[in-house]
C-alpha cells in the first residue's frame, strides 16, 4: 500500500472534524469528494503533519503520523496545498531551485512538462495568474520526488482550459506510474475524468467508497451523496405549485454572455460549485404576467477573490459561514486567518504567513503579549493585503478587536475595492474604524458568536453585499472623460472654490472636499488611489486643527501623499487663521482667554496667534520641499478667510505675515516647484484667476499632450 490510513481522528477543540477515517490504495489517483466543511483539506493536513491527529497513516508500510511536516516531506509526501501559497517575493526559478532535490524530477524537467513556468521563470510569484500559480505549486511539490502527492483543491478558481491541462497533468502522473496522487477536489468532473477510485466524505466521514465510472454512471447516487449535478446535466425538476410568477437571478461569471434564458419550466434546485456555473435562485413577485430572468454576473473568480479575514480561533464559525455564502454565489475565496493565539489554524492563510509581512518580520507580532501582538498583527495585515493581486473584495466580521484589526488592512486598500465589516461596534461611532476609506460596516446586531436565526441573516446579507460589490466593481460603460479634480473648501473659502470650479468645470470633473479632517484624509485617499489626477488644495486650515490643538484635524501625515505621487499640485493658506471646536463650551480652559468667534451654534472658531502661524509656515514648507511637482503654492496677502480682512474678526496682519514670511523662508524653490505671493485676498476673484492660471500652466508639461490639449 503506498497510502494507507486507519481509524484516524482529529478535533478542534471540542470540534470532531475527523471521525475514524480509513482508507487506502496502491497506485494511481484517489480523489476524496464531498461537500464544504467536510473534513477534506483537515484529511490533507492530518497526512502531511500539519495537524494533530489520533489513529494511523503509513506511507509505503512505514508509519508518519505523528512526525514533523518537513520530516514526512523526506519519507516521500509532496503537499499541493489549497490556495497555492506561492511565495510572492521568490521568482519562479528561485521557487523550484530552493526546493530541488535528487530525483527524477528535476528543474530542468519542470520546465519541459510546463513550459509557461520556463517562460516566467523570472517573474516573483505575486506576478503570476492564477493558474501559474497553481503550475508552480504542483511543481514544487513534484521537485520534492514524492512517492505520494498529495492535491488540496488544485483546480479551484482556474478557468476552464487550465483545469484541462491540470486534469490531462494528473493523467500523465498516473500513467507514468512513478507517482501515487492523493486528489481533493471539488470539482466532481475532475475527480471523475481523472481518478480511479472516488471516495464521498459526509462530516468528516468516508461514506462511500467506489470506481470512479460508477459514480459517474449513477446520477442518483450523486444527487443522494452530495447534492448536486453535472454540468451538463439538463434534466428539469419538476417545480412545486405556486401562486404568483418568479423571477429566476443567476449568478454568472463576468465573462459569460449575458443571454436571457429559456422562459419554459426551470429548475428551482441550485447547481453548486460541482457544476461550471453556480447560480442564485430566488422567488421574488413578478410585474409582469410571464416570468422574467436577470442574469446576475459576478466576478471571473480566476482573477479576482473575495478574501475572508478575522481570528478563526474564536470566530471561526462566522468566517466559514460567510466563505461557504460567498462559495454558493460562486465567488473564488482565500480565508485569512489573523489569530495571535498559537492555535492550529483551519483557514488557508496561517497567521505567521501574514506575519511575515511585518515590516519587523513574524518575531514582532508572535511577543507573547495579546495587545501588543493584536496591534502588531494588523500592521502585519495590513501590508499583507498591499501584495495580494488576486484581492477582489475583502469581508471580515469580530467585536471591537477584531473589527481595529480588519480595518487597518481594509483602510490601506484602494477606494473602490469592496470592503465589508460586520461588527459589533457598527452602531456608534465608527470614524475610527473607517477613517476616510469606504468600508461598509454592517451591525452585526447580536454578538458575533455562533450561528442563529439573527446572525445568519445578517451574515448572509453581508456575504451577498460583497458579491455584488465584486460582480459590479467593473468600469462603467460610459466612462468620465473629464480629468479628476480634487478641491478642498472651508465655509468661510467657499467663495473662492466656487469661482476656480467654475473656471474649470467644462474641463475637469470637480471634487470638492469639506476641509473638516475626515475631507482632506479623503481627498488624499483618493489621490493614493489614483482616482484623482490633480489637486487645488485652496484650504489648508486642517493643518492648523493637527499642530495647535482643534478637533478638525487630518493628522500629521496632511499632504504627505503628494511626495509619494507627484501629481500636479497648486496648494494655498485657505482658513490658517482659524482652529476649530465644537460649541462655545467645548473650548479647553486654557483658550478661554483667546480671540474666540461663535461660527454658529455648534461649531467655535479661534485665531491663531504669530507664533502658532509659524509652526503652520515650518510645517507646509517642509512638506512642499519635499515635493517633486510640479508644484505651485500661492500665498493671499490679503487674508486667508472670509473673517480674515480688514474689520472682520480674525484681522491680523502681524499672525498672517508671520506665516507668509516662514513658508517664504522655509521653502527651497526648484525648476517644478515655486511660492508665488500675491496681494489678494483669498475670495477675491483675481485670486481664483490666479490659483486657475497656474493649474493650467504646470499640466501642460506634467500632463501627455493629447491630455493638455483636452484640458
Amino acid at each position: 500500500m503506498i497510502l494507507e490510513i486507519k481509524n484516524l481522528d482529529v478535533h478542534y477543540g471540542r470540534a470532531h472534524a475527523l471521525q475514524g477515517v480509513s482508507l487506502s490504495f496502491v497506485e494511481g489517483i484517489v480523489a476524496v469528494v464531498g461537500r464544504n466543511g467536510m473534513g477534506k483539506t483537515t484529511l490533507c493536513n492530518a497526512i502531511t503533519g500539519l495537524v494533530s491527529a489520533r489513529g494511523s497513516v503509513k506511507l509505503a508500510g512505514e508509519e508518519i503520523l505523528g512526525l514533523a511536516p518537513n520530516a514526512i516531506t523526506d519519507k516521500g509526501v509532496g503537499y499541493v496545498p489549497q490556495g497555492r501559497r506561492v511565495w510572492p517575493s521568490l521568482s519562479v526559478d528561485e521557487h523550484l531551485r530552493l526546493v530541488a532535490r535528487k530525483g527524477p524530477w528535476t528543474v530542468e524537467r519542470i520546465y519541459k512538462t510546463f513550459p509557461r513556468l520556463a517562460e516566467r521563470k523570472r517573474n516573483g510569484g505575486a506576478e503570476l495568474s492564477g493558474g501559474e500559480q497553481q503550475m508552480l505549486a504542483i511543481a514544487r511539490a513534484l521537485l520534492f520526488n514524492p512517492k505520494l502527492l498529495v492535491m488540496d483543491e488544485p483546480t479551484e478558481g482556474l478557468a476552464p482550459v487550465i483545469v484541462q491541462q491540470v486534469s490531462a497533468m494528473l493523467k500523465s502522473l498516473a500513467a507514468e506510474g512513478e507517482i501515487a496522487v492523493l486528489l481533493i477536489e471539488q470539482n466532481l468532473g475532475v475527480a471523475i475524468d481523472v481518478a480511479d477510485t472516488i471516495d464521498v466524505m459526509v462530516n468528516g466521514r468516508i461514506a462511500r467508497s467506489m470506481p470512479a465510472a460508477e459514480l459517474a454512471a449513477d446520477r442518483e447516487l450523486q444527487q443522494r451523496l452530495l447534492g448536486v449535478k453535472m454540468a451538463d446535466e439538463d434534466v428539469v425538476q419538476e417545480s412545486p405549485p405556486r401562486t404568483e410568477e418568479v423571477r429566476i437571478l443567476t449568478v454568472k461569471r463576468a465573462s459569460d454572455e449575458l443571454v436571457p434564458e429559456d422562459d419554459g419550466e426551470r429548475s428551482l434546485g441550485g447547481y453548486t460549485r460541482w457544476g461550471s456555473t453556480a447560480p442564485l435562485q430566488e422567488s421574488l413577485p413578478s410585474e409582469k404576467p410571464e416570468a422574467r430572468v436577470v442574469q446576475f454576473p459576478v466576478a471571473q473568480t480566476a482573477g479576482r477573490a473575495a478574501y475572508i479575514a478575522g481570528t478563526f480561533d474564536t470566530k471561526g464559525r462566522e468566517l466559514f459561514y460567510l466563505r461557504n455564502c460567498l462559495e454558493k454565489l460562486g465567488l473564488r475565496t482565500v480565508t485569512v486567518d489573523l489569530a495571535t493565539s498559537g492555535k492550529p489554524s483551519p483557514a488557508m492563510i496561517h497567521p505567521r504567513e501574514v506575519a511575515r509581512n511585518h515590516p519587523k518580520g513574524e518575531s514582532a507580532v508572535f511577543t507573547g503579549d495579546r495587545g501588543s501582538a493584536v496591534s502588531e498583527m494588523g500592521l502585519a495585515f495590513e501590508h499583507f493585503v498591499a501584495q495580494r493581486r488576486d484581492l477582489g473584495g475583502l469581508i471580515s466580521a469580530g467585536g471591537s478587536g477584531g473589527t481595529a484589526l480588519a480595518t487597518q488592512a481594509m483602510r490601506r486598500l484602494p477606494i473602490g475595492i469592496p470592503k465589508v465589516m460586520v461588527s459589533t461596534v457598527a452602531s456608534g461611532d465608527v470614524k475610527p474604524y473607517v477613517g476616510p476609506s469606504d468600508i461598509c460596516m454592517m451591525y452585526s446586531v447580536t454578538d458575533i458568536s455562533g450561528i442563529n436565526r439573527i446572525s445568519e441573516k445578517v451574515l448572509s446579507n453581508a456575504a451577498h453585499a460583497l458579491a455584488g460589490m465584486i460582480a459590479y466593481s467593473r468600469k462603467s460603460e460610459k466612462e468620465e472623460t473629464r480629468p479628476a479634480l480634487g478641491l478642498t473648501m472651508f465655509g468661510l473659502t467657499t467663495a473662492c472654490v466656487q469661482a476656480v470650479c467654475k473656471l474649470l468645470e467644462a474641463r475637469y470633473d470637480c471634487i470638492v472636499f469639506h476641509a473638516t479632517g475626515t475631507g482632506g484624509q479623503s481627498m488624499e485617499k483618493l489621490v493614493d488611489s489614483g482616482l484623482i489626477a490633480g489637486v487645488l488644495d485652496v484650504t489648508t486650515t486642517e493643518i492648523a486643527d493637527e499642530l495647535v490643538g482643534g478637533v478638525l484635524t487630518a493628522g500629521p501625515a496632511r499632504m504627505d501623499v503628494f511626495v509619494k505621487r507627484p501629481i500636479p499640485y497648486v496648494g494655498s493658506c485657505g482658513a490658517l487663521d482659524m482652529v476649530n471646536f465644537w460649541a462655545w463650551d467645548t473650548v479647553p480652559e486654557k483658550f478661554r482667554g483667546r480671540n474666540l468667534y461663535k461660527h454658529n451654534p455648534n461649531v467655535t472658531l479661534m485665531r491663531t496667534t504669530p507664533e502658532e502661524m509659524a509652526r503652520i509656515g515650518r510645517f507646509i514648507a517642509d512638506k512642499l520641499n519635499r515635493m517633486q511637482g510640479p508644484v505651485r503654492f500661492l500665498i493671499p496677502e490679503g487674508g486667508v478667510s472670509g473673517i480674515d480682512a480688514p474689520g472682520k474678526p480674525f484681522w491680523d496682519p502681524a499672525a498672517d505675515k508671520m506665516l507668509f514670511d516662514t513658508i517664504n523662508s522655509s521653502f527651497r524653490s526648484a525648476s517644478n516647484r515655486k511660492l508665488v505671493r500675491l496681494p489678494h485676498h483669498i475670495n477675491d476673484p483675481a485670486f481664483a484667476d490666479a490659483l486657475v492660471a497656474h493649474f493650467n500652466e504646470i499640466t501642460q508639461t506634467a500632463w501627455p499632450a493629447s491630455l493638455a490639449r483636452t484640458s
